[in-house]
């Protein structure tokens, strides 16, 4: 019965099972970091972009425009300087604002960031397109010890904590254990960094430095609210839009001049938080080209690998080889066959990266949140996964080329000579 040159190429790759899983393997991880890679360029740009929401200014005295944003929406640090709240108000007054929410920030609790702000955050905010702030349960604080929770927290409604002084990432163990905050409100999945921010009122903020102030003094006793004063009186920064015509987006010459007239002051840090996101892109852009040209690089030393798994075979597969001649193979069907496994063996490796490329995005996009508050939906496109696989299997039969070739020329009265 003749056999099929499916089963020949089956039968092989079976007898040489440790080498062809190791081959595999390694087709396997190139092929997962080009499409991780690829996955994660077009998923960090969207989900940096959601966040920024529908304000047209990020107003703070951080030292720069890109440490503002990035403070003040993805809180990656504590702000590194604060606005007395008389000023904000000096400030809200003198510019055609439709609205300008304070901030405050430099608590946290669990490695959570704590936000001071108020309840216009959760009407006049929408923080990613199409994507305004819902309540899952409950609703806004109206009262100093009660807060809001985003959907990834993991805190629940009736809960009680207490904030710990200092950014998430800082390592402070100061808790304000003197006050105990319960949770009023669970909002809606949002996909930005606000779904791991907890919300309190600006007075509450206030309360808990007011608290770490009488303490240098050496003041006893635990601060209430009549123990604010002005110079605890504090915030961090201002989510602010201008009026717009229908609730659309402000003419570009509006947003400049409003821009440069805060700008000049030289009093505060103003952004445009889109324009900051787009040039933080650019510059990311040029690292993940990098990454990705040395992704491809893997792969193909991946193609290296296999032709020299297979080349080094050939040796022990002369006699195999001959046999096949003799029984009426063609130096054609044997250099097709030899192809046929290295693209076989291309493929499977190909397949198994798929699959590990699905699993690392989501492992990636869940230390990207745990680290930085930030979404990432990671999506393999059909297109570019087709393409890659179809490069690996392309690369695997150039890989099996030289082998193939080998296996054309063998001998077949050398090698069927009796062995001693």
């Amino acid at each position: 019965m003749a056999v099929s040159d499916t089963t020949i190429v089956v039968r092989s790759l079976f007898s040489r099972l440790f080498s062809t899983v190791v081959t595999a393997i390694t087709v396997a991880v190139g092929v997962a970091l080009v499409l991780v890679l690829l996955s994660m360029q077009s998923a960090n740009a969207d989900a940096f972009k959601r966040g920024t929401g529908n304000m047209h200014y990020l107003i703070t005295r951080d030292a720069g425009e890109l440490a503002s944003v990035l403070n003040g929406i993805y809180f990656a640090d504590v702000p590194n300087a604060s606005i007395p709240f008389a000023e904000y108000e000096e400030l809200r007054a003198a510019y055609p604002f439709a609205w300008a929410i304070p901030t405050v920030m430099g608590d946290s609790y669990r490695g959570l960031p704590v936000m001071g702000t108020t309840s216009d955050l959760f009407t006049q905010f929408v923080p990613a397109p199409n994507t305004a702030f819902e309540f899952a349960s409950g609703e806004v604080f109206s009262d100093t010890f009660e807060i809001v929770v985003g959907a990834k927290t993991g805190l629940v409604m009736g809960d009680s904590i207490s904030f710990t002084h200092g950014a998430p990432n800082s390592g402070s163990t100061e808790v304000h254990d003197e006050y105990a905050f319960r949770v009023v409100g669970v909002l809606e999945t949002t996909a930005t960094p606000f779904d791991r921010a907890i919300f309190c009122s600006l007075e509450a903020a206030w309360l808990v430095h007011a608290q770490d102030r009488r303490a240098v003094e050496g003041l006893s006793g635990i601060a209430t609210p009549d123990d604010i004063t002005d110079t605890d009186r504090q915030i961090t920064g201002v989510y602010a839009r201008l009026f717009t015509r229908g609730g659309g987006n402000a003419a570009p010459a509006a947003l400049q001049a409003i821009f440069e007239q805060i700008r000049r002051g030289g009093r505060y840090t103003i952004a445009l938080p889109a324009d900051q996101i787009d040039n933080l892109l650019s510059i990311v852009g040029n690292i993940n080209a990098v990454l990705v040209a040395l992704a491809i690089a893997v792969l193909i030393s991946s193609g290296i690998t296999l032709m020299l798994a297979l080349y080094n075979t050939m040796e022990q597969r002369r006699r195999q080889i001959a046999v096949l001649r003799v029984l009426g193979a063609s130096r054609l069907r044997i250099f097709n066959l030899v192809l046929t496994e290295s693209a076989a063996l291309g493929l499977i490796g190909a397949a198994a990266g798929f699959v590990l490329s699905l699993i690392l995005a989501q492992v990636v996009a869940a230390a990207l949140f745990s680290a930085t508050g930030v979404v990432v939906s990671p999506d393999i496109a059909p297109k570019s996964a087709l393409l890659v696989i179809s490069g690996a299997v392309l690369l695997a039969m150039v890989g099996g080329i030289i082998p193939a070739a080998t296996a054309y020329r063998t001998s077949v009265v050398q090698n069927l000579k009796p062995q001693a």
